[in-house]
């Protein structure tokens, strides 16, 4: 069979979503499957969802892209200066609840594992292929993505306006602007697939080539053909 690319909109803790969809997807050894980052905070087992992520590094060839959630997480584990209060504000709470702690607290950091810092320490700012872009929020149409900033990449919302086709011309494959209806974004040149999991809306999965989907609600329900 043909190897797959698979693009997973944002997970935010929701590992009985992802459970069901990679069972659904049923990952092969060739295939490459791109997480779009925000694999915590809100929901509620963000510890779960590393622990999947990474066993799914076993499976096939799997491209973590870091989420802006992923990046603050990183900070507050590094002791930057206000990261911890920004993780909370972000919906932390029920990341370091996944972990064990109750008070909450920034000395409960400690509980996070060595191997999931290490999972968020390789993600990557961005993927290519010969086709397509992913990238966790945005893009400058003009620029290569090599050359693009971080913030861009990590913190700017679709919401402000969509970008231009990129000076590549490959279709890009986004997330991080949550699509409140449930409904996956498609402009054309630009695909967003973060459909609001932890809120109520699903969790999406996305063959680029062929255009498949998966969706599954927080609790790992599929959702009904319409």
């Amino acid at each position: 069979m043909k190897p797959r690319t698979i693009a997973i909109g944002d997970i935010h803790g929701c590992s009985a979503a992802l459970e069901a969809l990679l069972d659904a997807i049923g990952p092969r050894p060739d295939d490459v499957i791109v997480t779009l980052g925000d694999y915590v905070n809100r929901g509620p087992d963000s510890r779960g969802v590393i622990d999947r992520l990474i066993a799914l590094e076993r499976q096939c060839t799997l491209v973590p892209i870091l989420g802006n959630h992923d990046e603050v997480m990183l900070e507050a584990l590094a002791g930057q200066r206000g990261a911890f209060s920004e993780l909370i504000d972000m919906g932390g709470r029920a990341t370091l609840a996944s972990y064990g702690a109750e008070k909450i607290t920034e000395a409960d950091l400690v509980r996070v594992p060595p191997d999931h810092r290490a999972f968020l320490s390789r993600c990557r700012d961005d993927y290519e292929t010969d086709t397509h872009i992913f990238v966790h929020a945005q893009y400058d149409p003009d620029s290569p993505m090599a050359e693009q900033s971080p913030h861009r990449r990590r913190w700017d919302s679709i919401r402000d306006g969509i970008p231009d086709s990129h000076i590549s011309g490959k279709r890009a494959i986004v997330g991080h602007s949550s699509q409140k209806s449930g409904e996956i974004l498609d402009v054309g040149h630009l695909v967003c697939i973060d459909t609001f999991c932890y809120g109520g809306g699903w969790l999406t999965a996305l063959d680029v080539d062929t255009g498949e989907t998966w969706q599954f609600d927080r609790d790992g329900r599929a959702r009904s053909a319409r």
